[in-house]
This record gives C-alpha cells, sequence and structure tokens, in this order.
C-alpha cells in the first residue's frame, strides 16, 4: 500500500473515532451552524455550492452571510426571498469571484431543497445509500459539477460521521494540492490531466479513492507548496523524490 494511503486512512479513522467542532470558516458563530447538521443541513449544501473559484473558507460564509442579512436561517422563510433581492445582495457585497452566477446558483440551490426535499435536503444521505446515489443527487443542483459533489459527499464521510452502503463513487477531488502532490510523488505523468489523478486514485484504493483527497488537501497546504516546499517535514519526505530545484 502507498504511503498516501497509509497516511490519509490513519487520518480517516482518528477522525471518526474523534469528538470533534467542525471548522470550516474559522468563525465561531459561522462554524456553530456547520456543527448542527440536523437543524442546518440547507446551510451545508449551499455552502458546497457555493466553493469553487475562491478560498474556501470565504466561501463557506455566503450562505450564513446571507441568511443573516434577510433575518432567513430557517428554510421556510429562505425560500421566500426572491432571485432578484439575492442577486442583489451578491452584486452588493461581492462575496464570490463570480457573483452574478453564483446568484443564480444559491436560489436555484434554495428552490430545488424547497421543492424537491420538503426542506430537509438530509433525506439524501439518510438511511445509508449508496455513494452514487448522493453523489447523483448532489449534481442535479444548478452549477455542481462532479468534483463539488463528491467532495460535498466525502465530507458528509469524513467530517460528519455519515454512513453510507459503499464508498467506491467517492472520487478525488482533483484540487490544484492534490494534482501537485501526486505529480511530485510520479504517481502521475501530468498534473493537468484530471483523468490521470482520479484513475490514479481509484488504482491506489479502489474501494474509497476519496480517502487521500483530505490528506493532499492539508500537506498541500501546510508542506508542499508550489515554491519553497517545507520538504524535511512533509509526512510523505520518505517517498517523495521530488527536486526543489526543478521549481
Amino acid at each position: 500500500m502507498h504511503p498516501l494511503v497509509e497516511i490519509s486512512k490513519r487520518r480517516f479513522y482518528d477522525l471518526k473515532n474523534t469528538i470533534k467542532r467542525h471548522q470550516f470558516t474559522g468563525e465561531d458563530e459561522i462554524d456553530a451552524c456547520f456543527n448542527n447538521l440536523e437543524k442546518f443541513s440547507h446551510l451545508y449544501v449551499l455552502s458546497c455550492l457555493m466553493d469553487r473559484g475562491i478560498k474556501a473558507e470565504k466561501a463557506w460564509k455566503i450562505p450564513y452571510l446571507l441568511c443573516k442579512h434577510f433575518n432567513a436561517f430557517d428554510m421556510e422563510k429562505l425560500s421566500h426571498i426572491s432571485y432578484e433581492n439575492i442577486r442583489d445582495w451578491f452584486f452588493k457585497f461581492k462575496p464570490h469571484r463570480y457573483n452574478e452566477h453564483m446568484a443564480k446558483v444559491f436560489y436555484d440551490g434554495v428552490q430545488k431543497i424547497h421543492n424537491d426535499y420538503n426542506d430537509d435536503i438530509s433525506q439524501i444521505w439518510k438511511n445509508k445509500p449508496s455513494s452514487a446515489s448522493v453523489i447523483y443527487k448532489f449534481l442535479q443542483f444548478r452549477g455542481c459539477g462532479i468534483k463539488i459533489a463528491t467532495m460535498a459527499t466525502n465530507i458528509l464521510v469524513r467530517e460528519y460521521n455519515i454512513e453510507l452502503s459503499d464508498y467506491y463513487s467517492i472520487d478525488i477531488s482533483p484540487d490544484v494540492h492534490i494534482k501537485r502532490i501526486m505529480y511530485r510523488l510520479e504517481l502521475i505523468s501530468n498534473q493537468e490531466d484530471i483523468n490521470l489523478v482520479l484513475y490514479k486514485a481509484r488504482e491506489l484504493y479502489p474501494e474509497f479513492p476519496g480517502i487521500i483527497d483530505s490528506s493532499c488537501w492539508e500537506i498541500g497546504r501546510n508542506f508542499c507548496h508550489p515554491t519553497n516546499p517545507n520538504c524535511l517535514h512533509c509526512p510523505l519526505n520518505n517517498c517523495c523524490k521530488f527536486n526543489k530545484n526543478d521549481i
């Protein structure tokens, strides 16, 4: 088993056996909502939909800030906010890089939760469904591609201990950190080819390819930087052949 998988498996099971506070934004008031998934599952899903093109911590604040502005934290109130008002809020406060598009994504996401799931989006992950089922339902949301759908499902399993009947459809989410690490470990020959990333992860751990996602993300942020990587303290240093002189 590759050391990257060994590290990822240890971290995954350590997380599952640890009582933890979820810190997605670093702000206690906002993260308190993410620590109450039963009540605020809609904020979780809407935050996942916002998570593209900007730092994750900033993206995950958006639904909370919008709900606070309109005093509409419950789905009943939130579903009655017009698209025009949501669009105006995005244009005024500019919380995202793609404000016009994300206003549509947010509004459509709210309406889908309200109309298709009777305000309870947690229905899609209750009663141990298959990983493919959960990912498929995430993909039905406007603007939700496979990267976000697998990320959202992976976080539910990893951070919230949501049980599914299987995990083999949870692929890795090939962000810049993951592509860089797999390339430097010589697991892939071209870090710009997402298919190489996906299929190498499936080869490494077929029963749960996405298990290496979080470890890669953290190692990329904390050690394996694009420039001046901290190779000496990186947990993958012993199996990495990367030469800093190649940067």
